[in-house]
C-alpha cells in the first residue's frame, strides 16, 4: 500500500466496536482506526484509560452524529480491586499513599454492596479529565496542586462479586454515564476499613455495544484493506439501537433531509417520545423527538 494512496481520505461511515488494548490510549485507537479505514472523519463514544481494555466504539463519518446517544448508554465493566494499597490514581499506575493490613472477608465484602448500588454521591479521583476552573484535575494534581473535587449523583444499576481472595476481588458493575470505576474501588474499600485501587479494568459493554460486537486491531489489520475490512463495520443506525426508530415515507424524508418537522400518520404513530430516530428504506435520517405528534430534526444525517 503506497503512502499516497493511503493519504487519501474517504467518506466511509460506521461503527468500529473495538476491543481496546492494554496500554493504549483512546486518541491513539482512534487515530490507528482511521487510518486503517482512510476515514475523513473519526470519534469516540467515551474514553477509556490507557491502564482499560473493552469496549471502546469508534465512530466514522456520520456516526459520528450519533455519538452522543452511545455515550450516555448503560455501560458495564468487570474490574479487580487490589486490597491494602490505596494510590495516588486509585489504580496501579499510581503511588502508594496508605497502606493496610486489613483483608476483608468474602461475607462483608458482599454485605456493603448494595451501598453502592441506586443513586449515590461519589467523588471523583483526582486524576480525572474533570475541569476546576478552566483546568483539567490531572493537570493540577501532575503538578502538585491541592485538587478538591465535589460529590456527585450517579447511578449504578448492579454490582456482583465474581471472584474473590484475600488479595483481590473481581467485580461487575453496570452503571450510568459519569461512573468512575476507580473510585467505586477506593471507596468500597474505605467502608470495609481498609485500603484498596484498581487492579485491572475491562469495559464489558457502552450502549447497544459488548464484548460480542468487539473487533481487535490485529482483526482489522490482518482484513484486506477495501471490502474485506468495511465489512468489519456495523452500521451507522446500530449505535442507535436503544432508541425508538420511526420509519417515513418519501415524502416525509425529502421533509427532514431539509431538516423540516414533519406530522407522524397512522394509528402507531406516537404522540410524544424525548428521543428517537426516523429512518427510510433502512438509511438514518435523523434523530429528534416527538411533541404532538409531530417529529422534530435535532441532527440530519447525510
Amino acid at each position: 500500500m503506497t503512502e499516497q494512496k493511503k493519504s487519501r481520505k474517504r467518506p466511509i461511515s460506521g461503527w468500529v466496536v473495538l476491543n481496546k488494548p492494554y496500554d493504549f490510549t483512546s486518541t491513539q485507537a482512534v487515530g490507528k482506526v482511521r487510518w486503517l479505514f482512510s476515514a475523513l472523519k473519526a470519534g469516540h463514544a467515551g474514553t477509556l484509560d490507557p491502564l482499560a481494555t473493552g469496549i471502546l466504539p469508534i465512530a466514522l463519518g456520520e456516526a459520528t452524529k450519533a455519538v452522543p446517544q452511545v455515550q450516555d448508554g448503560t455501560k458495564v465493566y468487570r474490574f479487580s480491586v487490589v486490597w491494602g494499597a490505596a494510590t495516588t490514581t486509585d489504580d496501579r499506575e499510581g503511588e502508594v499513599i496508605a497502606t493496610s493490613d486489613m483483608r476483608p472477608e468474602r461475607a462483608a465484602l458482599e454485605a456493603v454492596l448494595p451501598q453502592f448500588t441506586g443513586l449515590i454521591m461519589q467523588r471523583p479521583p483526582i486524576y480525572s479529565a474533570l475541569k476546576i476552573d478552566g483546568e483539567r484535575a490531572y493537570d493540577l494534581a501532575r503538578a502538585g496542586e491541592a485538587v478538591e473535587l465535589a460529590p456527585r449523583p450517579i447511578e449504578i444499576d448492579a454490582l456482583e462479586l465474581i471472584e474473590h481472595s484475600a488479595e483481590a476481588s473481581t467485580l461487575e458493575v453496570t452503571c450510568g454515564k459519569g461512573t468512575y470505576v476507580r473510585s467505586l474501588a477506593r471507596d468500597i474499600a474505605e467502608v470495609l476499613g481498609t485500603r484498596g485501587h484498581v487492579g485491572s479494568l475491562h469495559r464489558a459493554a457502552v450502549g447497544p455495544f459488548s464484548d460480542q460486537d468487539a473487533v481487535t486491531i490485529e482483526a482489522l489489520e490482518a482484513a484486506e484493506e477495501g471490502a474485506a475490512r468495511d465489512a468489519l463495520l456495523a452500521p451507522v443506525a446500530a449505535g442507535l439501537a436503544e432508541l425508538p426508530e420511526i420509519r417515513l415515507d418519501a415524502g416525509q424524508a425529502g421533509a427532514v433531509g431539509n431538516g423540516n418537522p414533519v406530522l407522524l400518520t397512522g394509528a402507531a404513530a406516537p404522540a410524544q417520545l424525548d428521543e428517537c430516530w426516523v429512518s427510510f428504506k433502512g438509511k438514518v435520517l435523523a434523530t429528534g423527538s416527538v411533541e404532538f405528534g409531530q417529529f422534530k430534526p435535532k441532527r440530519v444525517f447525510n
